[in-house]
């Protein structure tokens, strides 16, 4: 029988009316706190914006540096290429004074010849890397300075969003202290229906006020039944065209 008496009380006028008016007072801080994130403008979004900019250019900075050691390293490989290759020629030079007959010299001479064109290669490649290096330097100078102009001018919107946050900071945090207190009030069903209206609503507003006949979010006109029951406080009615929860206008 007490259990029949709970749910019936959950469905009565007072019940209902309660319910609105937590969702509806849950609305005006929601609100609140909305006009003050407002006052931040695209702060938030340019500082986010730039710390991603600065990221990706990191990452590029770090793919260049890479290229650039790779190429060191390929300079120093062929470095040492031309360091053995001379080893050979003095070799080759010097069993060149011992040889015997034509086929012995003309065999040497063309291992000479052979390091000799191995020599020429490597000069060319060391040329080619050392231009690569060149071409990369100038990249790696060009983005180092995109980062710091970045995080000169991240600095800057960090500065400002700090100025904004920290003149509305002791406001926000009674209204959200305010906010929690007031969920607690709700059932958590509710509060999820809100909350999800709330992310598809333009402006944020999922409980709006019945406005001479009229959804006061999307203006659509209800029918003379609908907003007697609203009036009424007979249940939680949603608007048939928006879907925002509905509460007469003598509410709060």
């Amino acid at each position: 029988m007490a259990t029949k008496n709970t749910k019936e009380d959950n469905y009565s006028t007072s019940a209902i009316s309660k319910k609105l008016e937590g969702l509806f007072e849950l609305q005006l801080v929601d609100s609140q706190i909305d006009k003050l994130q407002v006052l931040r403008g695209e702060l938030p979004i340019e500082v986010s914006d730039l710390e991603k900019e600065i990221e990706k250019l990191n990452e590029r900075l770090e793919d260049q540096m890479g290229v650039e050691e790779k190429s060191n390293n390929s300079i120093l490989e062929q470095k040492q290429k031309i360091e053995d290759a001379n080893i050979l020629i003095e070799k080759y030079n010097k069993q060149q004074m011992k040889v015997r007959n034509n086929r012995e010299f003309n065999a040497i001479n063309k291992e000479l010849e052979f390091q000799s064109l191995e020599i020429e290669l490597s000069n060319k490649k060391i040329r080619s890397f050392e231009s690569e290096l060149e071409e990369n330097s100038d990249k790696v100078k060009l983005i180092k300075a995109k980062v710091r102009a970045r995080k000169k001018h991240l600095k800057t919107k960090k500065s400002e969003l700090d100025v904004i946050i920290k003149s509305t900071e002791k406001e926000e945090s009674k209204l959200v202290s305010k906010k929690k207190k007031v969920q607690k009030s709700i059932e958590e069903r509710l509060v999820t229906a809100y909350s999800d209206l709330r992310l598809v609503s333009k402006n944020g507003l999922a409980v709006v006020k019945v406005d001479r006949g009229a959804c006061g979010g999307c203006f659509s006109s209800i029918t003379a039944q609908h907003h007697l029951n609203i009036k009424m406080r007979k249940d939680i009615l949603f608007c048939e065209n928006c879907g925002r929860i509905l509460v007469p206008d003598d509410i709060g």
